[in-house]
């Protein structure tokens, strides 16, 4: 592919519904994926794949499996279709299908960490942790996106409740990437999750590791989320040695010395 082809398909993902031919005319057009015009640089795989990376943006995931399906059949064996087809049912919440194509995807290649973890966080949603745990460890050991798996790991630690290992992980994830919980793109080629069990908890465990890196701005963000969720041991924080390092931050001590709105329900006093 050469650079203007690489170009255009990156701006047709960006822009997620607007076509690249649109943008240097000045045409428009209806939203239907036929509609979408593609510049001549691109071959027709190439514009397929754009096609149904624009429909996975706009969460149009039916169509985008579709489109991802119709381009499966010129290539049977490509184990990052068949990846992008499972994502697709799993956002739809088919997760049987979502395995059967992150299995074939893996069959395919033995060592594709993207497909790997996304088995992975099928064993999240179904509970199984333990089972999401070996998947995000084996994925880890092939390398590829390393602070989401790492995430991964963390959120399946925490979920088993075994807490060492969940902050263990979240400060490798956040060593590598400090904005890793506060990404907001679109469904790329690995999943990472996004909700926990206990999230005051969980919240307060991200406050302690961002502390344990000296971030007083995010162990403040994320001690308020705690804080707010109603874990009423966020004030621990005041005394625990992990949070020495930020907690005279000012930041850090307005959320510790703010009363939530639960402490307050407490001591009103009840009627007979």
């Amino acid at each position: 592919m050469n650079c203007l082809a690489r170009f255009a398909v990156l701006l047709a993902f960006l822009f997620a519904g607007r076509s690249l031919a649109q943008q240097a005319s000045g045409t428009t057009a209806d939203n239907s994926p036929s509609s979408y015009a593609t510049p001549a640089a691109m071959t027709p795989r190439q514009a397929a794949e754009t096609r149904a990376s624009i429909l996975m943006a706009r969460k149009e995931y039916s169509e985008a499996a579709v489109t991802y399906l119709e381009i499966l059949r010129g290539d049977p064996k490509s184990a990052e279709l068949l990846n992008k087809i499972g994502i697709a049912y799993q956002q739809l919440g088919e997760l049987n299908r979502a395995e059967h194509y992150y299995r074939k995807a893996i069959s395919v290649n033995k060592k594709f960490s993207s497909a790997i973890n996304n088995l992975g966080t099928l064993d999240y949603e179904r509970k199984r942790y333990g089972r999401a745990i070996k998947s995000y460890q084996k994925a880890l050991s092939l390398g590829n996106d390393m602070a989401s798996i790492y995430s991964n790991l963390g959120y399946a630690y925490f979920a088993n409740k075994e807490y060492p290992g969940a902050m263990s992980s979240f400060s490798k994830a956040l060593a590598l990437d400090p904005t890793i919980f506060e990404r907001k793109g679109g469904v790329g080629s690995i999943l990472q999750q996004r909700a926990a069990p206990n999230p005051g908890l969980f919240f307060f465990l991200l406050a302690k590791s961002f502390a344990k890196s000296g971030d007083a701005e995010r162990t403040a963000h994320y001690l308020k989320l705690s804080r707010d969720d109603g874990y009423k041991d966020f004030a621990t924080a005041e005394k625990d040695p992990e949070f020495a390092s930020v907690v005279q931050d000012p930041r850090v001590q307005e959320v510790l010395h703010v009363v939530p709105s639960y402490v307050d329900d407490a001591r009103k006093p009840t009627s007979n």
